[in-house]
């Protein structure tokens, strides 16, 4: 069995647990990949690469568990870079969540990494495995109650447990470590990522969105790039790690750069401003979805006027702090601004392309819009004729994403990926505009966020934008509602400040002076809490089923 021993204070980062069994010296045991991620890595042997409840873990002992429990899952066999086999992993926000991750990838399979957040993990883990075709599932002790009904289901499956994982157990094996490197093509598959299904294009349940090595390569370096990453930063991990913000963005870019990655499990905002009022000060980047700041803001309010200060102070230590996964609130943009000094960097992403937009590093972040593109992004913007008026200042259309950072295919469903995906291009689904300036704006998406109305076309994200300027609203959701004489009118789900009640009369007496009257909503719901999943989307198709 696997037992972590806590480090006394002062052991240095290179410092590791002890395991009970030694791993066994094999020809394979100190080979990988040539992907630049373990290369990175190897150079950086004695720095730290991850802090996890409390503990640091250096590059060295990350390889290495890596290595060992890639060993491990292949019955310590020869490596086979070309099966492509998919692997699957439930773990926590954690180091063992890297070593399983890291594991996998120096086997030369494919990372399946599963939602730790399910309600019913043996109906919605059920499909994700089935559907990827996994063979194996590593999993971290903390799921074992959870997932015996899963096991009992899928029999046939390898399941191995993060207790049971022979490693080394040595700082001079840590330090000393050489690691041989075997020809690996960067087209193999890497990842397989499912999809929210929150407006799913093809219907049905969720997509299993293939990337290989060399799209990862793609969407980091241009991220490393356009946020100047270097080894010196360290980051506050609190997002899920099934999604490409949180594995791509935060963790992936962190370990590449050779910088340091910091989780904070499970994510609390009075835990996270505590810990950037720290003695500490030693964090530099921070990215979240517009909920996680909400929740801070929220927090921050509930402070004495001392305690603010200083954790209006504590944000100084940060040089970027990044929004996305959900539409930002203008609202919310401000009032961070107003609490932390930053202006968000909003930036525009998808499982099937990384991030493609972005508001500046360097230079004015404008509410309301996602930027420019990325490094090394082809971006179009097509008409209903398919036509494209990228250069069109102000002409609404579908994005379209080409370039090195654009997924491989839909696993296993390839009439899926012909209709979104052709000669190299991605159709977003995203209704989005460009201004006189270059910057892009989106609308919403075509399929639940463009509501046709009496022979308009309407953003449901203006609408959102406008309404969350009324004092009394704290979230708002605004889909089209089906209706025989207009095609669609517009309909309205409200969460109140505490204390604050709303009619529909009072909303669109708000609204009539900010919006054309066919924008203004004809139906209004008051809820308690909006149904978002967890990067804070909310599913519209299962909205419009509330009113």
């Amino acid at each position: 069995m696997l037992h972590i021993v806590p480090l006394p204070t002062g052991v240095p980062s290179t410092a590791r647990r002890l395991f009970s069994r030694p791993l066994t010296t094999s020809v394979a045991a100190s080979r990988l990949p040539t992907l630049k991620l373990f290369n990175s890595a190897v150079r950086r042997q004695r720095k730290t690469a991850i802090v996890s409840q409390g503990q640091e873990y250096s590059y060295g002992q990350l390889l290495q568990d890596a290595v060992a429990l890639r060993n491990r899952v292949g019955h310590g066999k020869e490596i086979d870079l070309t099966a492509s086999r998919r692997i699957a992993f439930l773990c926590p926000r954690s180091y063992e969540y890297v070593v399983a991750q890291w594991g996998v990838w120096s086997a030369g399979a494919v990372a399946v990494p599963l939602c730790t957040t399910h309600p019913v993990p043996e109906l919605e883990l059920h499909y994700t495995l089935t559907d990827a075709e996994a063979d194996t599932v590593i999993f971290h002790p903390s799921f074992r109650n959870r997932i015996k009904p899963l096991r009992e289901k899928l029999r046939s499956l390898n399941w191995i447990e993060l207790d049971d994982i022979p490693v080394r157990s040595t700082i001079d094996d840590v330090v000393r470590q050489q690691f041989d490197q075997i020809p690996f093509l960067n087209s193999n598959g890497a990842l397989i990522i499912y999809t929210s299904g929150t407006t799913d294009k093809m219907q049905g349940k969720p997509k299993g969105v293939l990337t290989t090595h060399a799209n990862i390569e793609a969407q980091v370096e241009s991220l490393l790039a356009a946020w100047k990453w270097t080894e010196d930063d360290k980051i506050l991990h609190v997002l899920p790690l099934h999604h490409v913000h949180g594995l791509i963005n935060v963790l992936t870019c962190a370990l590449w750069a050779g910088a340091t990655c910091e989780f904070l499990e499970p994510f609390n905002a009075e835990a996270t401003w505590q810990r950037w009022m720290s003695e500490k000060k030693d964090l530099s980047l921070f990215m979240a979805v517009p909920t996680i700041y909400s929740k801070l803001a929220h927090a921050y309010h509930s402070m004495s006027p001392e305690e603010q200060s200083k954790a209006t102070e504590a944000c100084g230590q940060f040089r970027l702090m990044v929004s996305g996964s959900a539409a930002l609130p203008e609202t919310v943009f401000a009032e961070w601004e107003r609490i932390s000094g930053h202006r968000l960097l909003e930036r525009y992403g998808m499982t099937e392309i990384g991030m493609a937009l972005g508001n500046p590093y360097e230079g004015p972040r404008i509410p309301g819009t996602v930027g420019r593109p990325f490094p090394g992004v082809q971006v179009r913007i097509e008409n209903e004729q398919g036509e494209n008026v990228v250069d069109q200042p102000d002409e609404a259309g579908e994005l379209v994403i080409g370039g090195p950072q654009v997924f491989k295919e839909y696993w296993n469903k390839p009439e899926a990926t012909r209709k979104e995906k052709a000669n190299g291009w991605f159709r977003t689904g995203d209704i989005v505009s460009r201004s006189q300036n270059g910057v892009f704006r989106i609308l919403g998406r075509a399929s639940v966020d463009i509501i046709k109305t009496g022979g308009y076309k309407v953003s449901a994200l203006d609408i959102e934008r406008e309404m969350l300027e009324h004092s009394a609203i704290r979230d708002v959701a605004v889909v089209g509602l089906p209706s025989e004489e207009w095609g669609e009118v517009v309909g309205a789900m409200v969460v109140l400040r505490q204390g604050h009640s709303m009619e529909l009369t009072d909303l669109r007496e708000f609204l009539k002076e900010r919006l054309a009257s066919y924008k203004i909503p004809r139906v209004l719901r008051v809820v308690d809490e909006l149904p978002r999943n967890a990067m804070g989307k909310v599913n519209k198709k299962a909205l419009r089923t509330l009113f």
